[in-house]
């Protein structure tokens, strides 16, 4: 004998399991397309494209006071609208963390505001939070820090493929060019340790004397402290030809490692070329084929009529 309500009673869990996994497929789908716009837009999604140029559109127009000594009420209004609209990118990447980071899992949402670039966004913030909600007392510190909003320009570096390139390149490059900034440091503090013994009566204190060193191995020479004596001019010289060697370190590093990425970038765009021309020319000899093959098959029903 079968159990008809046993039977409903399974159905109607079934239904339930059924229903509660289309919607959180239907999240994932939403979240997923959600990430698509938000990130950098690729060609043919225009939705996408249209959203990173507004983005770049607001970042430039929150700059735009910083260019004037005076405040305008116009621009506090424009302030607003920025900071709600920098509030809400914030809020969409957090919750798009795990296709960022490509990690479904919670810690995903955990390490994404500790990420540099969620980082920027949230400094981009904080400047002008204040102004939304006065209650905010602590960051108060950063409205006095005006050019702190200067930070809202690497927002943009998103969209740079140039910007992208050498980001991914100085972190392929870490291991020498902290090699390289290890020994720039080393340099400096040995450098103003030599200068500040051999010449006492030029510099006031021991951080004088590595602002010389600095501006010497840069290369730079302001001109403000320098050396009077025959041996801290000669210590001078010294430290300026092996500043020149110092600097070009990472220049070099840095440049060869663009161009690697640069051909290797061109390489696999002519490759994807080559394998988009090859698939379309055997569609063309496929399809050929096979309406010769229907002509022939028809040529030979007529004569067999």
């Amino acid at each position: 004998m079968i159990n008809y309500r046993n039977k409903s009673n399974k159905d109607d869990v079934v239904i339930e399991i059924d229903e509660t996994y289309n919607s959180k497929k239907k999240k994932m789908v939403l979240r997923k397309r959600l990430f698509e716009i938000i990130e950098v837009g690729k060609s043919g999604d225009y939705v996408s494209l249209f959203y990173d140029v507004c983005i770049i559109v607001v970042v430039l127009v929150s700059l735009i006071p910083l260019a004037f000594k005076e405040s305008y009420p116009l621009f506090s209004y424009t302030e607003i609208i920025v900071t709600v609209i920098f509030i809400i990118d914030y809020i969409l990447r957090y919750i798009t963390a795990d296709y960022k980071l490509k990690d479904k899992s919670i810690i995903s949402f955990i390490k994404y505001p500790f990420t540099l670039r969620a980082i920027i966004d949230l400094l981009s913030i904080l400047p002008s939070i204040t102004i939304i909600y006065d209650q905010f007392k602590l960051l108060r510190i950063f409205t006095l820090i005006k050019t702190l909003k200067i930070i809202r320009i690497f927002k943009t570096f998103r969209y740079s493929k140039s910007i992208n390139i050498i980001s991914s390149v100085i972190k392929k490059s870490k291991q020498p060019l902290i090699a390289v900034g290890t020994l720039s440091v080393g340099y400096v503090l040995i450098s103003a340790l030599i200068i500040f013994n051999v010449e006492a009566q030029s510099f006031d204190s021991f951080f004088s004397a590595v602002y010389w060193a600095t501006v010497s191995l840069t290369t730079v020479g302001y001109g403000d402290i320098y050396p009077t004596t025959t041996e801290g001019r000669i210590i001078s010289m010294i430290s300026s030809v092996f500043g020149i060697a110092v600097v070009a370190l990472p220049a070099g590093i840095i440049t060869a490692g663009y161009m690697d990425s640069l051909s290797r970038i061109l390489e696999e765009d002519s490759n994807s070329t080559k394998h988009s021309s090859i698939t379309i020319e055997s569609c063309e000899s496929n399809c050929q084929s096979s309406i010769r093959g229907q002509d022939e098959n028809d040529i030979t029903h007529y004569r067999n009529i």
